[in-house]
């Protein structure tokens, strides 16, 4: 089969397509053609090696022992190990690669059952690639972590991107009040989620405008003392992602200020699962979210949506048609 592929950490140009063997079907593991995948940012982590952490945590210190990146993929099921119960050949499924070996930028992949759901009827493979790991990012940011309640102030903050763009429709469909952060020129795309209100961070000082019972921040431009005059009393703040001195810093004093305050900082670590894959196929039925893609790309062009992405240029999902 095809597969992208790289022998070092480096740049997109590390990527190529090349032809490797088909992965084996196992007695608990399901074999998907994959119709297409989805591009996130621990894509490019995992191609560059950086952070440093990124080695540590997947092997490979000086060469990636991952040589096919990518973990969202939507596709057909080609065949099932004897212990498989929950899907069978030819149906349509959605899922996350990232706790089964990753692998999706390729024409096969091999998951196991809790990293996959039957796909969204109304949705096309290219949408469904789109869903799986940034909506599994904001649903459990919002309902785990930041225990969302209907009526609650909910301040998404990088609400442009891929987790954002699904952060603020689901805190929409929990009945939140939100305020939507992201610069100019993706204003109208993201008012268009359903946002109750958008700010644009290239004009304003957002910081400076509102409290809320929950923030979540996918951008983690700025320092976690920052959003704290931001919280309500026993408001949550939440981060998604972005640079690791943000990570160690609410790591080392989140739960010192929660301690001391009467705010909570958390983080969130994202735990991919059939069931919660299933929650958000009933939503996308329920027409409550809705994959919010940037630009289509083939297998071949990996390298170049991967450099897209670093580059921030994108409006929600890019997506690979395999």
């Amino acid at each position: 089969m095809k597969a992208i592929t790289q022998e070092k950490y480096g740049s997109p140009e590390v990527l190529s397509v090349t032809e490797v063997a088909r992965p084996v079907v196992e007695d608990d593991t399901v074999l998907v053609k994959v119709q297409a995948a989805s591009i996130n940012a621990g894509d490019w982590h995992l191609m560059r090696g950086s952070p440093f952490l990124t080695r540590l945590m997947f092997g490979g210190l000086w060469q990636p022992k991952i040589k096919t990146i990518g973990f969202d993929i939507a596709g057909t099921v080609e065949a099932v190990g004897k212990h498989v119960t929950s899907f069978q050949v030819g149906d349509e499924v959605f899922g996350d690669m990232s706790e089964c070996g990753f692998g999706a930028f390729a024409e096969y992949v091999g998951a196991t059952e809790n990293a996959l759901s039957l796909k969204p009827n109304n949705l096309t493979f290219e949408e469904a690639a789109a869903v799986p790991g940034a909506a599994l990012t904001a649903l459990q940011a919002l309902r785990d972590v930041g225990e969302v309640q209907p009526v609650q102030r909910v301040l998404i903050i990088g609400a442009s991107g891929g987790v954002g763009s699904y952060a603020v429709q689901l805190a929409k469909a929990f009945g939140a009040d939100v305020t939507a952060v992201c610069g100019s020129a993706k204003v109208d795309r993201i008012r268009s989620l359903g946002a109750d209100k958008v700010m644009d961070y290239t004009q304003i000082d957002f910081t400076q405008k509102g409290v809320y019972d929950l923030v979540v921040d996918v951008a983690a431009y700025r320092s976690v003392f920052d959003y704290l005059p931001m919280l309500k009393p026993r408001g949550i703040y939440v981060l998604v992602g972005g640079a690791i001195p943000r990570l160690f810093q609410v790591m080392i004093f989140g739960a010192v200020i929660s301690k001391m305050s009467n705010r909570t900082v958390k983080s969130v670590m994202v735990k991919p699962n059939s069931t919660d894959l299933a929650t958000l196929r009933d939503l996308i039925e329920a027409d409550k979210i809705i994959p919010l893609i940037d630009r289509l790309y083939s297998l071949a062009e990996v390298p170049t949506a991967i450099r897209r992405l670093e580059q921030r240029q994108v409006v929600g999902k890019v997506v690979i048609r395999v």
